[in-house]
């Protein structure tokens, strides 16, 4: 994919498993394979998957602690003709992590992103949550704490939309409690390690959930898909 000095390169936008190595895409592979340099979020789990797939591409680090530093660094590559493929530690890229700054610059500057699809852990979550699919929305990580996280649990509790959000095992128990007094005892489902060898998934009310969990050590990467408000029917 290398081209000559007069001819701006491209960036790519891999998506990478979010669990189970077999979940990557031949495409996927050819670009890891083709490109002149991968930027990645964590260069120890990509190292991992390239290794698996005997992908020898030189691997740089891009995170959102030397984000700034790196942005001027990988685009004058691409202004050289060098193409780079951005991947996230898992999953896609820009997606809750610092990739979608080097997007917006690159778009800034007219060069060509590029996607290639896969593997996203939102979209899996709520393809087996059994909730609806029609309309739904992205939150990704509650703020910690503060009047940002109850202003946002309080955009929850009035959206009537499925919501989607991330959330680390030693918070889940604090956000459902939150989500419970935010929005009612709504159906939820809890999703856990998926495509892994302990992939879980837990369906029901919040409380029930709550309840289920109660006193459980939790570990892994958890997706939280909670269904929107009722919405009232109409008196004919």
């Amino acid at each position: 994919m290398s081209r000559d000095a007069t001819t701006k390169g491209v960036i790519y936008i891999v998506s990478t498993p979010i669990g189970n190595l077999e979940d990557i895409t031949l495409r996927a592979l050819k670009t890891l394979r083709d490109v002149d340099l991968i930027a990645a979020e964590d260069t120890r789990r990509t190292r991992k998957l390239l290794s698996r797939f005997d992908i020898h591409t030189p691997l740089v680090s891009y995170f959102e602690h030397n984000e700034l530093k790196r942005l001027d660094e990988f685009l004058s590559h691409v202004k050289r003709g060098k193409d780079i493929a951005l991947v996230s530690d898992a999953g896609t890229p820009g997606i809750s992590d610092p990739g979608y700054r080097l997007i917006q610059e690159a778009i800034e500057r007219e060069i060509p992103v590029i996607p290639i699809p896969g593997p996203s852990a939102a979209i899996a979550a709520l393809s087996i949550a059994g909730l609806p699919t029609d309309s739904f929305a992205f939150v990704g990580f509650l703020p910690k704490k503060g009047g940002k996280r109850r202003k946002l649990l309080d955009k929850l509790g009035d959206s009537m939309w499925t919501s989607i959000l991330y959330e680390s095992p030693h918070r889940i128990m604090k956000t459902l409690e939150d989500l419970l007094v935010a929005c009612g005892d709504r159906q939820i489902a809890v999703t856990r390690e998926l495509t892994k060898a302990f992939e879980e998934v837990i369906r029901g009310t919040i409380s029930e959930v709550i309840d289920i969990l109660k006193g459980k050590r939790i570990k892994g990467e958890i997706t939280l898909v909670l269904g929107g408000k009722e919405r009232k029917r109409s008196k004919k």
